[in-house]
């Protein structure tokens, strides 16, 4: 029997095409970049129609499609470019920002209100740190951390704790957490939502989803509301693009696009045609950076200038067992981030960072080309000292997003730099 009308395709055979019709422009093969500001009714009715759609005065009919209005609303760029990254993450809907931190504060501004509690994972990347803990309480909005290893009975002892538990409007995780690769049970936090949600209250789960999405990691299919992206790393992939995304249900980005409009923060074209191109490279781009990664971390791991190793890949079923458990089930990949403690301390860290020759001293991830960076003093910078040493984040850790260049170079450049020290 021929199956060929039943057959699915799989995401990365989809990103040359998908949502893109090529006889709405000239048969380009290519989607064109859409430089237009606004865009012509063919009538006054259908005007009418775009706007009541777009402000939520009513659902769209049966087949009818969103029209274009403004580049401030929607965009034939963004548009494809939002429904080929739903399909990684298996959601509804998408909304594309102008940066991964307008991402995550749009979605942090319209879920939480003056009073709610913010429970979140730690540690975080620093930008979203520092809003959580200094901008958010400002507008009245509470937080409280968990870390990883801490189980679904302690976080609720916490809750209770706090006294606060009752208020609890979203838990914002992070996982693999930037930079140790610490892991947060993204069911076990789903779990945790529900069973607090009441009929008038449902508490929110969102996950920054940078370090191993969209290809290693789903947390929508494991029960989170928020799939948070900075499509600067790896979407992007190329160290040429500033970009945000979050994925989700319809329910959840029609509220997310809503706010997005008033706040202005949406991409433009030009971000929307480079993602689009580089959405096509990305799963390729993505698996030989995690075969170069796992190269990169069998060599740190026996080295004697360094430490230790933080890479899920060296997970000890035995020493790691709850870590390893979550690894297993989360994770199709250990990804391409690692980080290493040098032996010593930061003047130690600084001496291979500045010895370094093919690998680029600099903050991001997840580009073609390898980087590296020291989290203490640069991204993490603005996180509480005493907080990052509990965390293990100190001046002898070395990050290091792992590109695609040959693993052996990679190495090499690795090896004479340690021998700096």
């Amino acid at each position: 029997m021929n199956n060929s009308q039943n057959h699915t395709f799989r995401p990365e055979s989809l990103m040359m095409s998908y949502g893109y019709k090529p006889e709405l422009s000239e048969g380009a093969i290519k989607c064109p970049i859409f430089q237009t500001s606004t865009f012509v009714f063919r009538s006054a009715e259908e005007g009418k129609a775009f706007f009541e759609v777009a402000y939520g005065l009513r659902d769209k009919n049966v087949g009818e499609e969103m029209g274009l209005i403004y580049s401030r609303i929607n965009n034939p760029d963004l548009e494809i470019l939002e429904n080929r990254l739903s399909l990684w993450d298996g959601a509804d809907d998408c909304a594309v920002f102008e940066s991964g931190m307008s991402a995550i504060t749009t979605v942090l501004l319209e879920f939480l209100k003056p009073g709610d509690l913010l429970l979140c994972s730690s540690p975080l990347y620093g930008g979203s740190d520092h809003f959580i803990k200094h901008f958010l309480p400002k507008l009245g909005i509470h937080y409280l951390e968990f870390q990883a290893g801490q189980s679904t009975a302690q976080i609720m002892e916490l809750l209770e704790k706090s006294g606060m538990k009752d208020k609890l409007a979203m838990i914002y995780i992070e996982t693999p957490a930037n930079p140790t690769n610490a892991l947060i049970d993204i069911e076990g936090c789903s779990q945790l939502a529900k069973q607090l949600s009441t009929p008038d209250k449902r508490v929110y789960v969102a996950v920054d989803n940078t370090y191993m999405g969209p290809l290693w990691q789903h947390p929508l299919q494991l029960g989170a509301d928020f799939s948070l992206y900075s499509a600067t790393k790896y979407i992007g992939g190329h160290s040429d693009v500033i970009a945000g995304a979050c994925c989700g249900s319809k329910e959840v980005i029609t509220r997310v696009k809503t706010l997005r409009t008033f706040l202005g923060n949406m991409a433009g074209p030009w971000t929307g045609w480079l993602l689009l191109r580089s959405l096509e490279t990305l799963k390729v781009r993505m698996e030989q950076q995690a075969a170069n990664a796992v190269h990169v971390a069998d060599f740190l791991k026996n080295h004697p200038k360094v430490e230790k190793v933080y890479y899920l890949g060296l997970l000890d079923a035995v020493a790691d067992a709850e870590q390893y458990r979550i690894y297993k089930k989360q994770y199709s990949s250990p990804g391409a981030m690692l980080a290493f403690d040098v032996v010593g301390g930061e003047k130690e860290a600084f001496k291979v960072l500045n010895a370094m020759k093919l690998i680029k001293l600099a903050v991001s991830l997840g580009s073609t080309e390898s980087l590296a960076e020291h989290p203490d003093t640069m991204t993490h910078a603005g996180v509480a000292c005493e907080h990052k040493k509990h965390l293990n984040i100190t001046g002898k850790m070395v990050r290091l997003s792992v590109g695609v260049e040959n693993y052996q170079d990679i190495i090499w450049d690795l090896e004479q730099a340690l021998a700096a020290v």
